[in-house]
């Protein structure tokens, strides 16, 4: 991995997604990734998983698009593979997210891509039109020497954020007991929060419950 050498800002970056979905969802009962999309009545079958949408989705916006599994790999790769997309595993997700968000971010690096946008598979795959708002204000920002691009609903953060090659070394530099949450906190400055009217980018599912309170928020977002 090639580390310490700023892109050149007069162009464009080039977006890679990265997806962490290594997590065990014991909270959920049953793999997140894997959660009809969009939420659907008994009976009825949903044309999506949580995991296709959100690849389908920034497959758009992006270059590439990296899946980061774990203990559920063998799951999520027939998702992963149908969609022509990559799959990376975490070999210790015990380690936590931090520990797959910079496996995926290695990655992407790897890959000589400079940028790149990421989502958690337990949030709801939000609409195109907040993806592109996303990335437009990123490519804006960076000519700024923004870092970063962070979406708000009423003053609540969220995903997909996007990351430019400074984020995602000061991710990978950190120390691995980190947090995403400690190191955008340490460059709060060079992030740039944007307010989007779409609840969908602040919400977690981490329980039944809360995939069942997500079919009023579909309704108003997804029009």
């Amino acid at each position: 991995m090639s580390l310490g050498v700023s892109p050149d800002m007069s162009r464009a970056p080039s977006l890679c997604a990265v997806i962490l979905a290594a997590g065990e969802s014991s909270r959920m009962g049953r793999d997140k990734a894997l959660l009809p999309w969009p939420p659907v009545a008994p009976g009825l079958v949903a044309t999506e998983t949580f995991l296709s949408a959100a690849i389908r989705g920034l497959s758009r916006y992006n270059e590439m698009v990296f899946v980061v599994a774990g203990k559920n790999e063998a799951a999520l790769r027939p998702i992963v593979y149908a969609m022509g997309v990559f799959l990376v595993t975490n070999p210790d997700p015990s380690r936590g997210q931090f520990s797959s968000l910079r496996i995926g971010l290695s990655e992407v690096l790897n890959r000589g891509r400079d940028a790149a946008m990421i989502t958690l598979v337990d949030r709801p795959p939000v609409p195109d039109a907040s993806i592109a708002k996303l990335r437009n204000a990123f490519l804006e920002a960076v000519q700024r020497g923004k870092w970063a691009v962070v979406p708000a609903y009423q003053g609540k953060h969220g995903h997909p954020i996007v990351a430019g090659r400074e984020m995602m070394e000061a991710f990978l530099k950190a120390d691995s007991n980190s947090t995403a949450r400690d190191v955008e906190h340490q460059h709060r400055d060079k992030i740039e929060y944007v307010e989007l009217d779409d609840p969908l980018v602040s919400v977690n599912v981490n329980t039944p419950e809360d995939y069942a309170a997500l079919s009023g928020l579909v309704a108003g977002s997804l029009k």
